[in-house]
């Protein structure tokens, strides 16, 4: 009886920067690509490693999704008079609120994460201006349709950092309105932390969390060449903003990288500002600087990467 010949089945042809399934998911859950972003299903989600970019503003939306607990920025929408108003956070974590006004309300810390999430906002967004008044919620993946980038102009945002979240109920004057609020309201207002923006640097906030208070500053460079300035400036010891205070590492997020400083309880945002400035034109310097790296230079660039969190 002849042997029945046995095919191997050939391996899948890869893609260049392709994730494979046992790999750790590029979003930063910790989950392996299979059980995360990668997960069989009918649409499978894609990832999208820097999903703001092109947004007016990026490093701040950046700053106000991942890192400040109570800002607001208004949009400028392409094709609509509407006002929109893009917030850290509003109640229940809710994608989006039309308000009795007729503003929109566009929440940035949101429950879901479908890969994408400027195409989620503009889902929501786009929901939010066919709703009537009240709570606009996205609970399925949102499949092809406009990102955010394709429904604001490019302005840059004025951010306002607030206190807390008491701007949710500012224009409400029905008390019953304001009293289904009270209890997300007093929730958020308790785990939000006193936070500033500079403004004599691009997104860059101040944080008093009670024991220390931190800088932490969105950066939009390329990774690797924002590395290389960073180990620059630490070799040469030019990374100390104010005394006391030392560069402790950096958050990896959407994309971008959040160098942080721990700071000497009681520095507050305003000593912080002239020594920003200084260190945003020192930083500028280094990133012109093409020469290879030093080997102190080398040896910062390897201490600095191997202190980075991923929080998306």
């Amino acid at each position: 009886m002849a042997k029945k010949s046995r095919t191997k089945s050939q391996p899948k042809p890869s893609t260049e920067g392709e994730v494979g399934p046992r790999q750790p998911c590029p979003c930063g859950s910790g989950k392996r690509y299979k059980a995360c972003h990668g997960a069989a299903g009918d649409a499978p989600t894609p990832f999208v490693s820097r999903p703001f970019e092109g947004l007016p503003s990026e490093c701040d939306v950046v700053a106000m999704r991942e890192l400040v607990p109570a800002a607001t920025a208004e949009l400028t929408l392409k094709d609509s008079d509407r006002k929109v108003v893009l917030c850290s956070l509003l109640p229940m974590a809710v994608p989006a609120m039309v308000r009795a006004s007729g503003e929109i309300w566009l929440g940035l810390q949101v429950q879901h994460n479908f890969g994408d999430p400027a195409r989620d906002l503009g889902a929501v967004l786009t929901k939010a201006l066919e709703s009537e008044t009240g709570l606009v919620g996205l609970t399925d993946p949102p499949g092809e349709g406009p990102r955010l980038q394709d429904l604001v102009k490019g302005d840059r945002l004025a951010v306002t950092v607030h206190d807390g979240f008491d701007f949710w109920v500012a224009d409400v004057e029905d008390e019953d309105e304001r009293a289904a609020f009270a209890a997300s309201l007093e929730h958020a207002n308790a785990a939000a932390m006193p936070t500033a923006r500079l403004t004599t640097v691009e997104s860059a906030y101040w944080t008093n969390v009670g024991s220390k208070e931190h800088l932490r500053w969105v950066m939009p460079e390329p990774e690797d060449q924002l590395l290389d300035a960073l180990a620059r400036l630490h070799a040469a010891g030019k990374d100390v903003l104010v005394e006391g205070s030392r560069f402790v590492g950096m958050f990896r997020a959407h994309g971008l990288l959040a160098p942080v400083w721990d700071l000497p309880v009681g520095t507050g945002p305003e000593a912080l500002e002239e020594p920003a400035e200084r260190f945003a034109a020192d930083l500028k310097a280094a990133l012109a600087d093409d020469s290879d790296l030093t080997g102190d230079e080398r040896s910062a660039r390897s201490g600095l990467a191997n202190r980075q969190v991923t929080i998306r």
